[in-house]
C-alpha cells in the first residue's frame, strides 16, 4: 500500500481559509501519471500539472468522490475519517497510466490536500479494478 503524503501548503492554506468544511466538502480522489510537486503545489490543475486518464471506460471527470465519515480532534490530534476505499473499474476499455493518487476538495479554488505515490505506473485493461485504500482515516493533522 503506498503512503500518504501531504502537500506543503497544505496547513497554510487552511489557515487561509481555502477549505470549507472538509468533513462535508466534497474530497475527491483524482488519477495521474504525471509527478506532483509537494513543494510548490497549491490547488488541482487537470490541465497542465495534474493532468488525468480521459473521462471514459469507469473513470469519472474530475476524479472519483471520497466518503467521509466523520472528523473527531483528540489530544491535539485531528483526523478526518472515511469508511470506504474508492474502487475504480475499468469498463469498455482500459484506464491509465497513472501512477499517483491526488486528493483535493472540489470547494472554491479546488486546494490540494495529499497524495499516494504507488512506485509506478498502472493501466488498467477492461474489467480490472483499482482500490484506494484510505484504511479508516484520510489524515491526521497534529497540533501540539
Amino acid at each position: 500500500m503506498a503512503a500518504f503524503l501531504k502537500f506543503n501548503k497544505f496547513s497554510q492554506s487552511l489557515c487561509k481559509g481555502l477549505f470549507g468544511d472538509l468533513e462535508s466538502d466534497t474530497l475527491k480522489f483524482a488519477l495521474t501519471n504525471t509527478a506532483p510537486t509537494a513543494a510548490t503545489d497549491t490547488v488541482f490543475d487537470v490541465v497542465t500539472k495534474h493532468p488525468a486518464p480521459a473521462a471514459a471506460n469507469g473513470y469519472t471527470s474530475g476524479g472519483h468522490a471520497a466518503t467521509i465519515s466523520g472528523s473527531a480532534e483528540t489530544g491535539g490530534v485531528y483526523t478526518l475519517a472515511t469508511t470506504t476505499d474508492v474502487v475504480v473499474t475499468a469498463t469498455a476499455g482500459g484506464i491509465g497510466p497513472f501512477r499517483y493518487v491526488i486528493l483535493y476538495d472540489t470547494a472554491g479554488t479546488l486546494p490540494l490536500i495529499g497524495y499516494w505515490d504507488y512506485g509506478s505506473s498502472i493501466t488498467l485493461a477492461d474489467g480490472e479494478t483499482f482500490t484506494i485504500d484510505v484504511t479508516t482515516s484520510l489524515f491526521t493533522i497534529t497540533t501540539t
